[in-house]
């Protein structure tokens, strides 16, 4: 997925190997990841990272963006899955902006979606959460492919006008469809421009309506010029897939839950 790194400033002919020299020289360990020196992270600016992983007695290099969320998103668990391959990330299911504090199917009452995330601090969770645990996250979205950019009352599908806040959120469906990518149609409330310090070249971070707490995510502007979209304007509406990435920001049972959990 080296194209997402298009979604933070880094041109589609990156060289990637520059980049993993670059984070050897400067790279910063990522906390709740792995051995030191195999988990990386530059800061490109504020909240916006570029991160670096590897495996263990591997030499190939994972880059991914990532963005540290600072807005609490609370997720009623449905399911946590961890890979074999990759014990230091989950991807969390679960309905997000419940409305209820128990886990039932009223969960899917207005307000409430289903959504799918990437954590990137698995090592933080017990050995098992029980459905219906809410989790507090931080989490943004990365375009894999945007479908229409446009004024607001253009929208594809007028239905979406009657949903709260505007907002569409599905994870994407079928049987080969990634884990932690959403379909999404948003409203987009605000857009904060910065610029990548390594490529001098600017990254657009769109704030978008969503029940509960708006959500950001971040577009290619290579991508949308190569599919002859618009640029994205605050009050007009995005459309797409989006792989969201984030971490654990609280609702974890603390030290006393876990020993009376183990004791009694």
């Amino acid at each position: 997925m080296d194209f997402l790194l298009e979604c933070v400033g880094f041109p589609p002919d990156q060289d990637l190997g520059e980049l993993i020299e670059l984070a050897h020289e400067r790279g910063e360990s990522v906390p709740w990841r792995g051995p030191e020196g195999e988990h990386l992270s530059i800061p490109l600016a504020d909240g916006i990272e570029l991160r670096f992983d590897r495996e263990e007695d591997s030499d190939h290099w994972s880059l991914l963006p990532f963005y540290r969320e600072q807005q609490r998103l609370r997720v009623a668990v449905q399911s946590v899955r961890s890979l074999e391959d990759s014990p230091f990330d989950a991807l969390l299911t679960g309905w997000a902006a419940p409305t209820r504090a128990a886990f039932q199917d009223e969960w899917c009452a207005p307000g409430a979606y289903l959504l799918s995330c990437w954590l990137t601090d698995a090592r933080r969770l017990p050995k098992s959460l029980l459905p219906g645990r809410v989790l507090s996250v931080g989490i943004a979205g990365f375009a894999l492919e945007v479908d229409f950019v446009g004024p607001n009352s253009e929208a594809p599908d007028e239905s979406v006008y009657d949903l709260e806040g505007g907002a569409r959120l599905e994870p994407l469906s079928g049987p080969n469809a990634p884990g932690g990518c959403m379909e999404a149609s948003l409203r987009v409330m605000s857009i904060r421009h910065a610029r990548n310090p390594i490529t001098e070249l600017p990254v657009m971070l769109l704030e978008c309506d969503a029940p509960e707490r708006s959500l950001h995510v971040f577009v290619s502007p290579w991508q949308l010029e190569r599919d002859g979209l618009r640029m994205p304007r605050p009050g007009w509406r995005i459309e797409g897939s989006f792989l969201f990435l984030g971490r654990i920001t609280g609702g974890l049972p603390g030290p006393a839950s876990s020993a009376r959990r183990h004791f009694g």
